[in-house]
């Protein structure tokens, strides 16, 4: 059997401060959505704007650095791995979610701590802390 791939690359912005979460096992789960943009003009000429929602998951040491540092509105590079989620609620229907599970995180744009313009750290791998179906709490 051949090898596949499975990566993503997006840049966006948050649509809303990180929730932290822990699995069963004590493993912090940070998740976030990330709203990209795309803007093209018709046959027409008429200009048309769009926007795609990602849900985002991360995992240890990464998922503590996105809780830390990420706020709503911030610009951010996120790569990783599309995976769907399958769950059925209480009344038993089926629901399914596509999710971005990330390995890298890197801000980008400008950030300031009291008026002061600082770097921001270093993009974090967890690249061998792949969890499984099971360690999700939700």
């Amino acid at each position: 059997m051949s090898r596949g791939l499975n990566k993503v690359q997006i840049i966006g912005h948050l649509g809303k401060d990180p929730e932290m979460r822990y699995t069963p096992s004590g493993k912090p789960v940070t998740t976030f959505t990330v709203a990209v943009g795309r803007s093209w003009n018709s046959a027409g000429g008429e200009r048309h704007n769009e926007t795609e929602w990602f849900n985002v998951v991360t995992f240890g040491n990464l998922a503590e650095i996105c809780k830390q540092y990420l706020v709503k509105g911030k610009q951010v590079f996120v790569e990783g791995r599309l995976q769907t989620r399958r769950w059925d609620d209480k009344e038993g229907t089926k629901h399914s979610m596509v999710e971005v599970i990330a390995s890298e995180m890197m801000m980008l744009g400008e950030r300031r701590e009291h008026g002061v313009q600082v770097a921001a750290p270093e993009p974090e791998t967890n690249a061998d802390e792949t969890p499984f179906e099971d360690d999700f709490p939700f």
